[in-house]
């Protein structure tokens, strides 16, 4: 991934990036290693007995004597050796004649090593034994806000920033205003939610409701239970999202600022959606190779109120990527006003994820007015 250009000079930088530390692979356990064995793939879609599967970290596997990097990974996939390199592959697209890494041993004894708590961050000592060290509704999170505020201003320059959205983003003016308004800022490079985030928000943009209430003084009104049946309508009548906001003249929302910025979206369908809208992709290996194709440059993904996706994004999200040669830290926060939520993302395989347990429209107007004045 390359640099973004668009440098903003009269925003100072304030994010101190976690420095990468490699493996001293001149230690004698790496020297002596073997070369990793690889097994071949004799049915399409099915890996060889003894497969190594790998995880959200950096893994290094020895190919004739010089231990290679994974450079883009993510968990529960398989790693396979083509051409000297190593390609991470989801089982569902493992080709026969593949050669699939074999091994359990991820300590550097068989050829691989698990690179684990690979990243120093500035200044920080923890004592091994203190209070409140857990991340709960008790937990203040001031400080994580400006970490926050300070890694966005860095990524709006370098870095490519994706946000996972769930439908409570819409449900009020106040934030749905305020996510806008971090799209037109450029803190926003790309945008992944399902059909119910998208109705929602141009419904609001038709109606001024959100399944049927208002936005502004959450007023039920008269037959508002048809209005995201309709806004579904009226869209499926143009045909995509971007010819509706067109056809329809809309000028506020979340779509309407994505389309205007040129921010892609990537709408994952579900069994129980309504429509669905044009945009949704109906098939969800469709819709996992769409999301993954953005997260494989990504370098911050924020998940604000939806369980599914933000799973589903964790589980393609790895710890690290590799910008310029450089290994640098993949971010990845979590907010929800459910705690279950957020350590079910973590349950799930998201280790490094952090949480901050919060109302998802007092977030977002908080965060955003802490960007006011970039």
């Amino acid at each position: 991934m390359q640099i973004k250009e668009n440098y903003s000079k009269g925003v100072e930088d304030m994010f101190d990036m976690p420095k990468y530390v490699e493996p001293d692979f001149h230690g004698s356990k790496f020297m002596n290693s073997p070369n990793v064995q690889v097994g071949e793939v004799v049915i399409k879609g099915v890996a060889p007995d003894n497969y190594h599967a790998t995880s959200i970290y950096p893994e290094y596997f020895k190919i004739d004597g010089q231990w290679l990097l994974a450079e883009q990974s993510r968990m529960d996939s398989v790693p396979v050796l083509e051409n000297g390199k190593i390609i991470i592959k989801e089982f569902r697209r493992l080709e026969i004649g593949d050669e699939v890494i074999l091994g359990r041993r991820d300590d550097g004894s068989g050829g691989i090593y698990l690179h684990e708590n690979s990243f120093i961050e500035p200044n920080t000592e923890i004592d091994a034994f203190a209070f409140r060290s857990g991340r709960s509704r008790e937990t203040p999170f001031s400080k994580d806000y400006e970490k926050l505020c300070d890694l966005l201003k860095h990524e709006k320059n370098h870095g490519k920033v994706v946000w996972v959205l769930g439908p409570a983003v819409v449900f009020d003016y106040r934030s749905r205003n305020a996510m806008a308004s971090l799209v037109d800022k450029g803190h926003v490079d790309a945008l992944f939610g399902g059909n119910a985030i998208a109705t929602h928000d141009l419904e609001s943009a038709f109606f001024g409701t959100a399944l049927g209430q208002d936005i502004q003084n959450q007023d039920l009104k008269p037959n508002g239970h048809y209005h995201h049946l309709d806004a579904i309508n009226m869209v499926s009548k143009s045909g995509s999202i971007e010819k509706a906001i067109r056809d329809y003249k809309i000028q506020d929302g979340i779509f309407y600022s994505c389309v205007k910025n040129n921010v892609p979206f990537v709408l994952g369908g579900s069994i129980r959606d309504d429509g669905p809208l044009p945009d949704v992709c109906r098939d969800v290996y469709e819709a996992q190779d769409e999301m993954r194709n953005e997260i494989k440059d990504a370098t911050t993904i924020i998940c604000l109120a939806t369980q599914l996706h933000s799973i589903a994004a964790g589980n393609l999200t790895p710890s690290y990527t590799v910008v310029n040669g450089e290994i640098r830290p993949i971010f990845i926060y979590a907010i929800d006003v459910s705690e279950f939520a957020l350590n079910k993302l973590r349950d799930r395989g998201t280790l490094e994820v952090t949480t901050i347990v919060s109302n998802i429209q007092d977030f977002l107007y908080k965060l955003n007015g802490l960007l006011e004045n970039e």
